[in-house]
């Protein structure tokens, strides 16, 4: 099982897109407080997301706590400023992806934990970055690629 890691995500709409995609690829979904919206239950339930329950999600107060839960965590930060292509690196099959909030990114202090396993989506020069729904698919199906779907039909 693969992982996506949220770190402060700020907009309800990425989170909910992710948490379909992690759904239908059986990926774990992990969200770092503070979030931008609430995930109650009579909140997801009013926003439509139905597939809510399909998908397994751990909230945590702070990354340390996250890493507390996953001390072994194989983690891979996903920034616009990764030394790595996304698509040259091989990922093992419990391999953690981690994204920063859509305003800002992820906090210096998570990129200066992983300086080795920072890596990137290539964009043209200039353009801040991909929408974070989309950078969170691309990622995970490419981890997904390498290990031939695994468990995908």
């Amino acid at each position: 099982m693969f992982h996506i890691v949220l770190v402060q995500p700020e907009i309800p709409y990425n989170t909910g897109n992710i948490a379909r995609t992690c759904a239908v690829a059986g990926a774990k979904l992990h969200l770092i407080r503070p979030l931008g919206f609430d995930i109650s239950e009579p909140a997801v339930k009013r926003a439509g997301l139905d597939y809510w329950d399909k998908v397994f999600v751990d909230a945590f107060d702070d990354f340390e706590s996250f890493l507390t839960a996953y001390p072994e965590a194989s983690c891979f930060c996903v920034e616009t400023v990764g030394s790595r292509r996304y698509d040259r690196v091989s990922y093992p099959e419990n391999a953690f992806f981690v994204f920063g909030r859509e305003t800002k990114g992820l906090p210096q202090e998570v990129i200066d934990r992983f300086p080795d396993q920072l890596i990137r989506i290539p964009m043209r020069p200039g353009l801040r970055s991909l929408n974070l729904s989309n950078a969170a698919a691309i990622v995970l199906f490419e981890a997904l690629r390498q290990h031939d779907f695994m468990g995908l039909a």
